[in-house]
């Protein structure tokens, strides 16, 4: 995969998609500086004198309403990146066949033909609330192919949402309004997607990460080296991970609970990067069974360590005798757990984690199930007294089951509002712990007293879903995302494995450089040492983390007590010290890396294995040096 081509189409198509969506922006009167009102008049909206459906006019206000909350530049931008998602999710679901009508709707199979298959084949493609009578007009005018190549686009986004609504959320509001004019053009980002990546770049699901840290490329390159506001924390801090070290991570903290637990499994001999260490028998856990495997990734960027992880939980459940078409559903449903504090890393996470499933079942798809992946969210500005009190308002109605989404078993009886333990003050606190959740993300500790309730709040918020009560129904969806966010955070892993942020104590804001300073004392100096101590406490006792961090941890005294609590209380079963030259992505000595595998539970007297890779000089060299050094 040449990735100069996608780094060179990724950063092009974010500055173009952004010029574009504000291009459209303006024709309906919006701007940085000025917001042109729609007047609604019966079933027309005027809109800087110009008469549109009233659809229209609402999408409108919507999106003047959006822009008075975040700020133009934001909704731009958050705009124009999810349409660029959209986009690459599209070509890669069309080379692979998985969209169900079969016809391509960004390229057609030909490559003498110009204009996409899906506009060619129109009256074929059937989507609900589609109209074939005016798809079949619009086709015979000969002039109005951009108007419905337009409509099929959003018709297949929209069709999209039951398997996918984490990306293709239903395009009837303001994302409607702000899609890019001219798609059908030589020059439309669309376009040149087609012309500029070869079709053999997309046969990895990789090649969603890679796209995904070039389009924010530009973005990082503003924000490093200064104080990093909260909502430009994703761009500074990401970095997509090279390949042999997510396996060497998922190699030796999943798979080897595995072997641990399964001696003479057969995966060993599929994990070209596994260390096969000696005195394993001091280390050896209960027997495991797939099913009951959780790991969790808690900052999951594009979602390429828990792809990896996939691939290894396959390989279990297909030791176990499942049937293959069955398994993606149950590593869905049991074992893959992920967070993130950028949505659009997020959703493209969860898109990645389809498309295994897809390989595997055809059918996923119309299955209902939707990976774990969960964009941590703010409640700064939410009136939590007066969610409280609406959560509170289903008087003494049966709370409904659990619906099994959470790795660790936090369910008590059944019971009714009429005797939970829930309290306004218990809701008021869950609230205002995230009033900061897009800056301290998956370092949120849930306090024990809350931990114990969160499984009745949970309950509580889908009976509210239920309850008929359209205030109490809002007030429910406000705080569902919330309580899964906390259920997750609230929880224990067999394994959790991180490429975490990278930032140290003069790229913090004062409010994040507080938090620190508060929460994580002996790890304060950078995200990724707090990183460390947090997925400590993620993990089960008997669990293994696994992650690559800066190495400064190694030598600084600032990190003498983390080093002094890893030696003490747990147990470093492996480390690859890559020190520089670890990432390609990034040139020269910027950054000294070491990656590890630690065991939850202390044993003095274990031997680990290290690797001193830091004579290698570029990813393939270090990986060769890895690959001789375990023979």
């Amino acid at each position: 995969m040449d990735t100069s081509k996608l780094k060179a189409f990724a950063i092009s198509a974010r500055n173009t998609l952004i010029r574009q969506v504000e291009d459209q922006a303006a024709l309906l009167g919006i701007s940085r500086q000025h917001t042109e009102p729609a007047i609604m008049q019966g079933d027309v909206a005027m809109v800087m004198g110009k008469p549109y459906p009233r659809n229209v006019g609402e999408q409108h206000q919507k999106l003047v309403d959006r822009i008075r909350q975040q700020s133009f530049d934001y909704v731009i931008e958050a705009v124009a990146y999810g349409w660029f998602n959209r986009f690459v999710a599209l070509r890669f679901m069309e080379l692979h066949g998985y969209l169900e009508h079969g016809l391509r709707v960004l390229s057609h199979p030909d490559p003498s033909e110009q204009h996409p298959q899906i506009l060619k084949d129109a009256e074929h493609a059937h989507f609900p609330g589609l109209d074939i009578d005016d798809v079949i007009s619009l086709k015979l005018a000969g002039d109005q192919d951009d108007t419905l190549y337009r409509k099929l686009l959003l018709a297949q986004c929209n069709d999209l949402h039951a398997a996918m609504p984490f990306l293709f959320e239903r395009i009837d509001n303001e994302n409607e309004l702000l899609l890019p004019a001219n798609l059908l053009h030589s020059d439309s980002v669309i376009r040149r997607l087609i012309d500029e990546i070869p079709e053999e770049d997309w046969q990895q699901v990789e090649v969603i990460g890679w796209l995904y840290q070039f389009y924010i490329a530009e973005k990082k390159a503003e924000v490093i080296g200064k104080v990093v506001k909260s909502e430009d924390i994703p761009a500074a801090t990401q970095l997509f991970t090279p390949n042999w070290i997510v396996k060497y991570m998922a190699q030796n903290s999943l798979g080897r609970e595995w072997m641990m637990a399964n001696p003479q499994s057969l995966l060993k001999d599929k994990m070209e990067y596994y260390i096969d260490s000696v005195a394993e028998e001091n280390l050896t856990d209960e027997r495991l069974e797939p099913e009951s495997i959780s790991v969790l990734d808690p900052a999951c960027g594009s979602g390429h360590i828990l792809v990896e992880a996939y691939d290894l939980l396959k390989a279990m459940y297909q030791e176990r005798g499942h049937r293959t078409r069955d398994i993606p559903q149950m590593i869905l449903k049991n074992n893959l757990f992920g967070l993130e504090i950028d949505e659009r890393a997020a959703q493209l996470s969860a898109f990645a984690l389809m498309m295994k499933a897809r390989a595997d079942d055809r059918r996923i798809f119309g299955r209902g199930i939707q990976p774990h992946i969960y964009t941590i969210r703010d409640t700064k500005g939410f009136d939590c007294p007066s969610l409280a009190r609406e959560m509170l308002r289903v008087a003494s109605r049966p709370l409904l089951a659990d619906d099994d989404l959470f790795p660790d078993t936090l369910k008590q009886p059944a019971l009714t509002m009429a005797n939970t333990r829930i309290s306004a003050d218990d809701m008021i606190l869950l609230l205002k712990l995230f009033d900061d959740g897009q800056t301290f993300g998956s370092m949120i500790r849930i306090p024990d007293h809350l931990k114990s309730k969160l499984g009745e709040i949970h309950r509580l918020t889908l009976s509210a879903l239920q309850s008929g009560d359209l205030t109490v129904m809002n007030a429910a969806k406000i705080v569902l995302p919330i309580v899964r966010q906390a259920m997750l955070l609230a929880s224990e892993y067999h394994v959790v494995i991180a490429n975490p942020p990278y930032m140290g104590g003069k790229g913090m804001n004062p409010k994040l450089k507080q938090f620190a300073k508060d929460s994580y004392p002996d790890s304060k100096s950078d995200l990724f040492a707090m990183f460390i101590e947090r997925n400590l406490d993620l993990t089960l006792q008997q669990g293994a983390v696994a992650m690559i961090t800066m190495q400064s941890w190694m030598f600084l005294s600032s990190f003498e007590k983390l080093r002094t609590k890893i030696l003490d209380t747990h147990t470093i079963l492996s480390m690859a010290h890559l020190g520089a030259r670890g990432f390609d992505s990034i040139g020269g000595e910027v950054v000294s890396t070491t990656a590890f595998a630690i065991k939850k539970e202390h044993n003095p007297n274990y031997k680990g294995a290290y690797l001193r890779l830091v004579d290698g000089r570029s990813e393939s060299e270090k990986s060769a040096m890895f690959k001789e050094a375990i023979q």
